[in-house]
């Protein structure tokens, strides 16, 4: 009989993946806490929280119950025009914590839909008010999803290249790296100047796709800043810095001045199924709210507000807002500190990142890029060592689950170092 790898190969296109030089995929079926575990009975410590979506391990029972109580309840209903407990009690959960307090909920499926309707509402927010605001403001480099609104807000790279002529125009101001973080700033605010713009969109503190490229809490209160000064809507993209990544629930908690839109998908249901979510303001929400159709808001999800789906992420919210779990992510972050001192001044590497509970390192390269050959090198070197850490051209990372002990933790930096002792 065929594996399910065998079968793989014959039927299913993988995302971000190159199909010739990856024919066959790993074959998991089961998961346990930080461990994935394949056909064959081997076991991989998921040290990027199987794309950044795990919050408390694999199959949390806790979850899975929830889920089915759910699913024998009501598994699904259309919510135009209806409604259901658990869409209600997420978004008054939500709403309770989420940075600026904003005043409504819309749900949709994934972090590129969530990002979406943000887009479409904050420009959909000043034509409904009769004003002439459609430039949106992004960063160099920025990743916001892989839908066509999505990728005008992103950086442009071998992820849109061969979209480019579809996309409408966006502006984008330098990432705030070390010493260019005044010019980043100052080339906002000549933007912003200009009075035509609608929003600005931003993954705070960290730009995951790109490398994990970290920035401080100074230079995200200073774009929040001038963009309130100029009238021009904030959107921020929590899709991966939310629930607690980057140390707080969420990145713009570690300033004063609150976005107007934010957008939330990976660890919202704690990894265990899709859902995205897009939060705004009261008076975003007042600019659709009028007798005349046209101004209404035009978007939609067959799958809007699954009920199983927000009984995950009701369960998810549960287990994040514990003592431990809170506990948890500073001893991860403690532990990345300690790991951090003792390699970084390894000569094979050019910088070592730490927010919260993700740690990047970047290696020296003459030439880096996505698709850069010490990618393959290093994901196979790791997997070869069961443990899932899955490149960005030249940077590996982690970014576990709260789960994860001492121990797991201590096998993943071992790897890491033995790849040092070899370059």
């Amino acid at each position: 009989m065929p594996t399910i790898r065998e079968r793989d190969r014959e039927v299913i296109w993988h995302p971000y993946t190159p199909m010739k030089a990856w024919p066959e995929a790993i074959a998991i079926v089961k998961g346990e806490g930080v461990w994935l575990v394949d056909e064959d009975g081997n076991r991989y410590l998921d040290a990027i929280s199987s794309w950044w979506v795990n919050l408390h391990g694999h199959s949390h029972p806790y979850i899975v119950q929830k889920v089915s109580e759910q699913a024998a309840l009501l598994e699904h209903c259309i919510f135009a025009g209806f409604t259901h407990e658990p869409a209600v009690r997420l978004a008054e959960r939500l709403l309770d914590i989420l940075p600026g307090k904003p005043s409504k909920i819309f749900y949709s499926d994934n972090g590129s839909t969530a990002v979406e309707v943000a887009i479409k509402m904050s420009l959909q927010y000043w034509n409904n008010k009769g004003k002439k605001k459609k430039k949106l403001i992004a960063l160099q480099n920025a990743y916001h999803g892989d839908t066509f609104g999505a990728m005008a807000v992103s950086g442009r790279s071998i992820f849109t290249e061969a979209f480019t002529d579809f996309l409408f125009d966006v502006a984008f101001i330098p990432f705030p790296s070390a010493g260019s973080s005044a010019a980043s700033i100052a080339a906002l605010e000549a933007l912003l100047q200009q009075n035509d713009v609608a929003a600005f969109i931003v993954e705070p503190l960290v730009q995951g796709s790109a490398g994990m490229c970290m920035y401080g809490p100074e230079i995200l209160e200073a774009y929040f800043a001038l963009c309130k000064k100029y009238d021009t809507l904030i959107i921020a993209d929590e899709v991966m810095t939310g629930f607690g990544r980057t140390g707080p629930l969420f990145a713009c908690n570690s300033i004063e001045t609150s976005p107007d839109i934010v957008c939330l998908s990976k660890g919202l249901t704690g990894g265990a199924m899709p859902l995205g979510v897009t939060a705004c303001s009261q008076d975003i929400f007042d600019a659709f709210y009028d007798d005349d159709r046209t101004k209404m808001l035009y978007h939609g999800h067959s799958f809007t507000a699954n009920p199983t789906i927000c009984a995950a992420a009701l369960a998810s919210l549960d287990l994040l807002l514990q003592d431990g779990c809170t506990e948890s992510r500073l001893r991860i972050y403690d532990a990345h500190k300690a790991f951090a001192e003792t390699i970084n001044t390894h000569p094979a590497i050019a910088e070592v990142r730490q927010t919260g509970t993700i740690i990047a390192i970047e290696f020296k390269t003459d030439t880096p890029s996505y698709h850069h050959s010490m990618r393959d090198v290093m994901y196979r070197f790791f997997i070869d060592k069961k443990i899932i850490l899955r490149p960005i051209g030249n940077v590996i990372y982690l970014l576990p689950p709260y789960c994860i002990g001492n121990n797991e933790l201590e096998l993943a930096y071992a790897a890491i170092r033995e790849f040092l002792e070899q370059l």
